[in-house]
């Protein structure tokens, strides 16, 4: 049973930066397609990035769009989200989510593609 733990998250200035950090345990990272999700205060989750398994694809919602990275090191069992130029509309409670996939090139924007759930890391970017 893949179990996912967040970290990383805090208070930061506009325009600041976070790395936040998804560690894997109790099976390897390597067959799933990983993502990063979101949830403001009265709103629903949403998909922030994902990757591949292989971490040859990624995708990007627009709005984080040239600000975040994610990235995938399957030796460690980790996933990154590098967040650069953070706004306070970035503020949120940030997940990370894991779901097996068969093809190298995959990974899923939409809640429902995924299995696994970490408990999330919180994110405040205020002044």
């Amino acid at each position: 049973q893949l179990q996912l733990v967040e970290s990383g998250g805090g208070l930061v200035q506009p325009g600041g930066s976070l790395r936040l950090s998804c560690a894997a345990s109790g099976s390897t990272l390597a067959y799933s397609a990983t993502a990063w999700f979101r949830q403001a205060p009265g709103k629903e989750r949403e998909g922030v990035s994902c990757i591949s398994r292989n971490g040859g694809s990624a995708q990007y919602v627009d709005s984080v769009e040239g600000r975040f990275t994610i990235s995938r090191d399957n030796a460690k069992n980790m996933v990154y989200l590098q967040m650069n130029e953070l706004k306070p509309e970035d503020t949120g409670v940030y997940y990370c989510a894991a779901v097996r996939t068969f093809y190298d090139g995959t990974c899923f924007l939409e809640r429902r593609s995924y299995d696994y759930w970490g408990q999330g890391t919180q994110v405040t970017v205020s002044s």
